[in-house]
């Protein structure tokens, strides 16, 4: 019996340090250590620096519209691989799109590995609040990511859900990259503030009898009062109101999901979060997701979780970002097309901004910082010195017109602010123009209306400030504001709501 217990502990104690011995230990690098670990897989000995913001440096970025298009002539959208007009939607869905798609992984985002794990979403606190004049529910849901593969990371993706109560649901949802907060939280009545405060008293006092003495020179001091809240019924106030006040007013609901609960925004956390996760803590290989793509995939995992939620009409679902948010709002719609609109703001290069444009930010920019934001081979791009010699963004075979494409025929809003303002030069206003305008022609092929120009990017101009080019699926405006989409929202929500057929 003692040898049979020995045995059985031996094999045991052996049975668990054999699994612990199946994870690998967990890698960490510096920033840059994960940009050179990256170079060094792709043979990249040199890369071209990115130009300087500073417009009196010496390596200022060009300006000059003259110098901006080395390369004007963009991947063709309607031609196949092997030569063919795309003339049919069958070939679009069935063919080029596919093509692009492929390219688009390859060489910009990266691939979504097969082996991602589950995602169980837990409804954490419901709060019914007011937001301005609208009552709300508010939720707290959390996502988390089976781990169970490589226990030493834990993901658990952030979401807040607010939805209007004094309209008929289901709503449609406008999904927001963002810190998640609950708008107005609800506070205790008196009387119940009452009964926390003596508790609270007794649970002080037990603690320092000493402060029975004070409590009773003051008797009605309550040490937990009410946070000042704002009155529904109080007037409005003037000008516009903030995003997600005019989203519920009009009978939309919106989410706010945190990015950095599902991968970090820098190279020293691309070992952990989701990407590190599915990778078991180990680097990316040049071909694997970047922070947009993994930011993308767990928008669409967010959405798992409103299809499952009654008060959401799941097939009015829109996403929406800003900048970097805007980059990953952008790959959210292509990607994933269950997502029915998408506002996407001031996104610069890697968003809607065209790649070969040399104006303002520039791939350099891009492949010699953020880089983690793409997959890894983007880097190829920026290499002055290499095993496969020197690329630029002209040998790119797609670019941003091409991801705008496939997010056709569903309702995307490209939205900018001015430089004046703030919205700067260097995200390249005109560059993501030419890129919507190239990408209409997709959309007019699927008998989805586009801005109502001709295609031809090189001679369309771009329309003043405060131009409304609303009338298609496809959408553009330029606000007299500064780097935010929030000038826009009185202008997106009616645009949304009547291409989705949605009424208050």
């Amino acid at each position: 019996m003692k040898k049979f217990l020995f045995f059985f502990l031996l094999l045991h104690s052996g049975g668990a340090f054999a699994q612990t011995k199946t994870f690998p230990p967990l890698v960490t690098f510096t920033n840059e250590q994960d940009h050179r670990n990256m170079m060094e897989q792709l043979g990249i000995k040199v890369l071209r620096p990115g130009p300087s913001g500073n417009e009196s440096a010496p390596n200022a970025a060009n300006y000059n519209e003259a110098l901006a298009n080395p390369c004007p002539q963009l991947p063709e959208l309607l031609l196949t691989k092997n030569g063919k007009k795309v003339t049919t939607a069958e070939m679009w869905w069935n063919q080029r799109r596919k093509e692009i798609v492929m390219d688009v992984e390859r060489e910009l985002y990266g691939r979504l590995p097969n082996n991602i794990p589950a995602v169980t979403w837990t409804v954490k606190i419901v709060d019914k609040e007011f937001v301005g004049r609208t009552p709300v529910i508010a939720k707290q849901i959390i996502g988390h990511v089976d781990n169970s593969s490589y226990p030493l990371i834990n993901v658990d993706i952030n979401m807040m859900l607010v939805v209007p109560t004094n309209v008929k649901g289901p709503v449609p949802v406008l999904m927001m990259f963002g810190r998640p907060a609950f708008p107005a939280p609800a506070q205790p009545t008196a009387e119940h503030l009452e009964i926390i405060n003596q508790s609270f008293k007794d649970m002080m006092i037990k603690q320092d009898p000493k402060l029975k003495e004070i409590f009773d020179l003051y008797p009605a001091y309550m040490p937990i009062t009410r946070l000042p809240g704002r009155n529904p019924f109080a007037p409005a106030p003037e000008g516009d109101l903030p995003p997600t006040e005019q989203l519920l007013a009009a009978g939309w609901g919106y989410v706010t999901i945190d990015p950095a609960s599902i991968q970090a925004d820098n190279h020293a956390g691309i070992t952990r979060g989701i990407i590190g996760l599915v990778n078991q803590g180990q680097p990316r290989k040049p071909e694997d997701w970047g922070a947009l793509r993994a930011w993308a995939w767990g928008a669409a995992r967010g959405l798992d979780y409103l299809e499952t939620d009654p008060l959401v009409d799941a097939k009015k679902v829109g996403i929406e970002g800003v900048s970097r948010y805007g980059k990953a709002a952008l790959v959210t719609l292509a990607f994933e097309q269950r997502f029915a609109v998408g506002l996407i703001g001031s996104s610069g290069k890697g968003g809607t901004t065209l790649h070969r444009r040399v104006f303002g930010e520039a791939v350099e920019s891009l492949t010699g910082g953020e880089n983690y934001w793409m997959c890894g081979n983007y880097m190829k791009y920026g290499a002055a010195e290499s095993s496969f010699g020197t690329k630029t963004g002209c040998d790119l075979t797609v670019d941003s017109h091409d991801v705008l494409a496939m997010c056709a025929p569903r309702l995307a809003f490209v939205s900018y602010g001015i430089p004046e303002k703030g919205d700067a030069k260097w995200l390249d206003q005109k560059g993501s123009f030419m890129a919507t305008v190239a990408a209409g022609s997709v959309y007019k092929l699927l008998g989805a209306k586009d801005l109502g120009v001709s295609n031809d990017y090189m001679t369309e101009k771009m329309p003043p400030m405060l131009t409304d080019m609303l009338d298609g699926h496809l959408a553009w405006r330029q606000h007299d504001g500064g780097h935010t989409d929030a000038p826009n929202f009185k202008y997106f929500i009616p645009w949304a709501s009547k291409f989705l057929g949605y009424q208050k």
